[in-house]
């Protein structure tokens, strides 16, 4: 672990250059989610009963208990890691997160979160020229030339990137302005050397204020079903379950449709809604 010196974090929106670091860093948070998310589906107990009955049929077919049990369990792994990324994409929404940030980049590349670190230290962040790798693939690629809709641009929404020093420790995506005042953050991600640093809480405590300044008045969190880690941290930013301990009247059905949590397989939920009032 890294010491991070909050008051040194520039929050800004991302830029064309960040997309594959950006990228990288996803991939990097997305892996123990991944398997943490198939282990809760197989041992659902309906699961269980289908792979149960696929191993008598199998055991029928093949003279080998052992491989009448791993094959239906290795065919439906390798299900579940075809399909998930696609079903989950971004937390919260149907899109794959890759279309997410290619649509995300463009917009005021100077626009940036208020860092309250920096009113404590009296300190003034600095973000230098990020270090990037080329490649022979970056060499013959244009990212400029990508075809991006204006629909699909303002579909996607924003992805804010915390920057120190030219390396990005972490970002956070808000979902697209659908709903008047309600605003939605579909998935936070925090490089793994800056962990338990305060990171994750400064990204989302300066988005919130922003929004708060810009008219929302309550946000959304979706975070991955089995996530003990990420409940108990949106909990200690004063986050809810949503139709948890809420009466009828303050939710409408309107809003639990809007808001109902990401599915998978056999409909078992994949994520969990938090929300806060601002």
């Amino acid at each position: 672990m890294v010491r991070l010196e909050l008051d040194q974090v520039v929050m800004r929106r991302m830029k064309e250059d960040d997309i594959e670091m950006v990228k990288a860093l996803i991939k990097e948070g997305c892996e123990g989610t991944e398997n943490r998310l198939i282990l809760h589906i197989l041992t659902r107990p309906l699961c269980l009963f289908i792979l149960a009955v696929f191993s008598s049929v199998l055991r029928c077919l093949v003279h080998s208990f052992i491989l009448a049990l791993a094959i239906p369990v290795f065919l439906l792994i390798i299900f579940l890691k075809i399909t998930i990324p696609r079903s989950t994409g971004v937390l919260g929404s149907s899109r794959p997160y890759w279309d997410y940030v290619g649509s995300s980049y463009r917009g005021t590349e100077d626009e940036t979160l208020q860092n309250p670190y920096c009113r404590i230290s009296g300190k003034t962040s600095v973000t230098k020229k990020p270090r990037r790798r080329i490649t022979p693939k970056d060499k013959d690629k244009d990212l400029s030339t990508e075809n991006v809709t204006p629909e699909r641009e303002q579909e996607a929404g924003q992805v804010w990137v915390a920057d120190c020093d030219g390396d990005i420790l972490g970002c956070i995506f808000r979902e697209s302005e659908k709903r008047a005042n309600i605003r939605r953050i579909c998935r936070l991600v925090t490089g793994c050397w800056y962990r338990r640093e305060g990171l994750g809480r400064l990204l989302v405590q300066s988005l919130e204020q922003r929004e708060s300044e810009g008219g929302a008045h309550r946000v959304y969190a979706h975070v991955p079903y089995p996530s003990k880690m990420g409940e108990a941290f949106f909990r200690k930013l004063g986050y809810r379950q949503f139709e948890e301990g809420t009466d009828e009247e303050e939710d409408d059905e309107e809003e639990r449709k809007l808001e109902t949590p990401e599915r998978g397989f056999l409909g078992y939920p994949l994520t969990k809604v938090f929300y806060k009032d601002l």
